[in-house]
């Protein structure tokens, strides 16, 4: 690695002892290797610290941060990227594995590509066992060159990952920071498709971990699961009915922000109006993968184990 890598990878973590060394097995063995690893770990009570201090020790990628404070999930994500160096970036979670050659395929897809702005993997969703449970075939419109395009089909059709891509750092800072409001998640990747085209790489090299303690799982309630992404917002001036409407309103600020033609940004509008009106038809618009249960075929179950680096031998 060089003094200034040019990949940064966050990683923000809170008492992920369970499944963290398997992550950071499967990142640090990757078969790209010009890259920094920042993990920002938000005051963790279990072994979390002592687990990262021992990767930390062994290779010099790492960089390990422990806030004094749980700041919640959200700022933490922030900081991570506040921390990173590289020109190109990408969030990691502490529950999920990585195939083998996922970071190399994604750089090359944007150095051939230069106008994509993010690239990403084809993906499955594993169990805690690391069995697979759903195969994901990505079908949104992200890749058109038409920004109208990609953000009515971000809308309408069944969401993937795209917030676990890798992306060039400088369009990140042009965009507004990750909130904490319901789904808020949603929105960022809507502001971020607006900036430019994405990349899926045809290979299923992404393996999102569903868990019981995950903290979509643990926190089901719109109130409850946004006091985890952000403290601040666990009182009372937080009522669902604000939450919903940030939720909208995010969407027609990414929009406003947006470099978008006037025929371009109406289009946009267009667009959102006639998904607000469809919400009461289509409740499960943008649902993650994880979410739905198509069967999952054996053989992915065999790429699990064949394509994530490092998932025996090195847990210790």
């Amino acid at each position: 690695m060089t003094s200034h890598p040019r990949l940064s990878i966050g990683l923000p973590v809170y008492n992920g002892e369970e499944y963290l060394a398997e992550s950071l097995d499967a990142l640090l063995g990757q078969t790209y290797e010009d890259f920094e690893l920042v993990v920002s770990d938000n005051a963790s009570t279990d072994g979390t610290e002592d687990i990262c201090r021992r990767y930390a020790a062994k290779d010099s990628r790492i960089r390990y941060l422990r806030l004094p404070r749980n700041i919640g999930a959200t700022p933490n994500h922030n900081l991570v990227f506040a921390e990173s160096r590289g020109e190109l970036f990408k969030w990691a979670s502490h529950d999920d594995l990585y195939g083998r050659d996922l970071l190399r395929r994604c750089v090359e897809a944007l150095d051939e590509r230069p106008e994509m702005i993010l690239a990403h993997t084809g993906q499955a969703v594993i169990d805690g066992d690391g069995k697979l449970k759903v195969p994901y075939e990505y079908g949104l419109a992200t890749g058109s060159p038409h920004a109208p395009e990609r953000f009515r089909s971000l809308l309408f059709e069944p969401g993937g990952d795209d917030f676990y891509g890798v992306l060039r750092a400088d369009v990140l800072r042009r965009v507004k920071p990750l909130d904490s409001y319901h789904h808020a998640d949603r929105t960022f990747v809507a502001e971020i498709v607006l900036q430019g085209p994405f990349h899926q790489v045809p290979e299923v090299l992404y393996f999102r971990r569903d868990h019981p303690t995950r903290a979509e799982r643990a926190n089901p309630g719109k109130r409850s699961r946004c006091a985890n992404l952000d403290p601040r917002r666990a009182g009372p001036l937080h009522p669902t009915p604000r939450l919903l409407a940030e939720y909208v309103w995010g969407f027609v600020a990414a929009i406003r922000r947006a470099p978008l033609s006037p025929a371009d940004r109406r289009a946009c509008y267009r667009h959102l109006l006639a998904w607000m009106t469809s919400r009461v038809r289509r409740p499960g618009a943008g649902e993650r993968v994880e979410d739905r249960e198509p069967a999952a075929p054996d053989r992915l179950d065999v790429c699990v184990d064949a394509l994530v680096a490092g998932r025996e031998g090195r847990r210790s």
